[in-house]
């Protein structure tokens, strides 16, 4: 059986105070998109993992998704299983691609193997790979607070607009961007601006990791910049980044101005 794990933006992102355990809690919304890996499992007579697509390096057991089937073996009875992934979404981006396999693996192996679990069990699973791993167990939009652990389910649709998504070759690692962080309150929660016009985000629904990031990695400000500039009426990184995307009421049209960068153009559903 296959499925399509798909990745996400972060529409604001206030880290708003820092957690004795070392953490930050956080508010953001996240909200799917249609940049998507590719997921097989199927019952075998040996464990076997197959990766392809953009190349993720490490071991087999240090990939998120083999992480979730390891957690799920502790509660459940698991055949072996011929696993394929392959990986469309950029990593060190802010997407979630990571995250989505994890949930993705968890959600197929569960419905393949008759294992019967309800999707809170599915979540708590999740959560033990990572903060944002259960948002893609329900895969819908959600206002995320505590570490990005603790979902409000939001009304929000962006179906019609147009995303243009650029990755610049750049890593921005998330331990130094929130370093690079003095935690507060935020003006206005991310929560009240997206009940706001898409064309009135600008300005308010705000992404504190932007200003260091630039700072540091001035491409993607750059790629910021000149999304306003072709037209979008919201543009933010996602994240910590390093992608940015931008909202288009029209097609943009704009893989050939930033290549050779990855983007990612459509519509949204």
């Amino acid at each position: 059986m296959i499925c399509f794990p798909n990745a996400k933006i972060n529409l604001g992102l206030n880290v708003v105070s820092r957690r004795l355990d070392g953490y930050h809690n956080i508010e953001t919304v996240f909200y799917p998109i249609p940049i998507k890996d590719a997921l097989e499992v199927i019952v075998a007579d040996k464990e076997s993992f197959t990766q392809t697509g953009i190349p993720i390096g490490g071991a087999p057991e240090k990939n998120l998704a083999i992480k979730a089937l390891s957690l799920l073996r502790e509660r459940c009875a698991v055949p072996p299983l011929d696993i394929y992934l392959r990986k469309a979404i950029p990593f060190g981006a802010g997407l979630g691609g990571g995250s989505s396999d994890t949930a993705f693996m968890l959600r197929l192996v569960n419905e393949v193997c008759r294992l019967g679990l309800s999707l809170e069990e599915l979540e708590e699973t999740a959560q033990s790979v990572g903060a944002d791993c259960p948002f893609f167990i329900r895969n819908t939009p959600v206002f995320a607070s505590g570490t990005g652990n603790v979902f409000t389910p939001v009304t929000l649709s962006l179906k019609g607009y147009h995303l243009c998504l650029v990755k610049p070759d750049v890593t921005v690692s998330t331990p130094e961007a929130y370093a690079m962080i003095t935690p507060a309150e935020p003006a206005v929660s991310p929560k009240d601006s997206i009940a706001m016009p898409v064309r009135d985000w600008k300005g308010r629904l705000t992404n504190d990791f932007e200003p260091p990031v630039f700072d540091r990695h001035p491409v993607i400000g750059a790629i910021k910049e000149r999304l306003y500039k072709e037209g979008a009426v919201y543009a933010s990184m996602s994240g910590s980044g390093s992608s940015v995307f931008g909202l288009f009421e029209e097609p943009a049209g704009l893989k050939e101005l930033f290549a050779p960068h990855f983007v990612w153009e459509g519509e949204l559903p």
